[in-house]
């Protein structure tokens, strides 16, 4: 068994700007498959547009107010909303309020597989 606190990791900077907690992926246990992390974009963020070539990602809001684009169509956010964003799929946050998310990805996670225009 595998039990991580998430206070206990340390915060990193993603390719796309926003802040991200590993909660479990590949840095903190014997994860194959998928990766699961929270998110923080403040207020006013803005992460930079992307794709990823390999991972699909789920989105779980938690807290906060703001604007998710997926492939040109944008919907507001709020808690309790749960976003699909496909692989290969361009996407970008944009923070009313301090988002806080889950971000799950499958495969994990990885730096390499986020693209820019």
């Amino acid at each position: 068994m595998t039990v991580v606190q998430i206070a206990t990791q340390i915060p990193f900077v993603t390719k796309d700007g926003s802040t991200i907690r590993s909660v479990l992926d590949r840095s903190n246990a014997p994860v194959q498959n998928q990766s699961l992390a929270e998110a923080v974009v403040p207020t006013g963020g803005v992460t930079q547009r992307h794709y990823h070539k390999l991972s699909e990602e789920f989105y779980f809001i938690l807290e906060g107010s703001g604007r998710m684009e997926v492939d040109g169509e944008e919907r507001e956010l709020q808690p309790g909303d749960a976003i699909l964003i496909p692989a290969g799929a361009w996407h970008q946050v944009t923070a009313s309020r301090t988002l806080r998310f889950l971000c799950c990805c499958a495969p994990p996670y990885a730096h390499e597989d986020t693209y820019f225009e």
